[in-house]
């Protein structure tokens, strides 16, 4: 699905994403973790199967999206908390990845143990 979303639609969405993401991964490294950055190390993603030459992959990847290997454009560590906890991140990843999907962009969180 295709969506035609403007740049400064796009900023701000990325922005309301960020803000999103960046709570959730704070509530659950507080209220999961106790604040210690322990248990399964990983990293967390955001996928937007889009291609890179659409317009609304251009606008993506003007604001940090980059191409995967796997088709589709990612965001990593969308949350930018510093921990290394896999759940932690996740938990970003899935709240930025709603805030797209409300938007009507299909978005996808990812993650992988390290």
């Amino acid at each position: 699905m295709t969506t035609t979303i403007s740049l400064e639609a796009i900023e701000e969405i990325h922005f309301e994403a960020t803000v999103a993401a960046e709570q959730a991964a704070a509530r659950f490294f507080q209220e999961k973790l106790g604040g210690q950055d322990q248990y399964a190390c990983g990293f967390a993603w955001v996928t937007v199967f889009e291609k890179a030459s659409t317009r609304l992959g251009r606008r993506l990847k003007e604001v940090g999206f980059r191409k995967s290997y796997d088709g589709g454009l990612q965001l990593w560590n969308p949350s930018n908390f510093g921990c290394q906890n896999v759940d932690t991140l996740e938990a970003g990843a899935r709240a930025y990845a709603e805030v797209l999907k409300r938007y009507g962009i299909q978005a996808y969180a990812g993650s992988r143990l390290d």
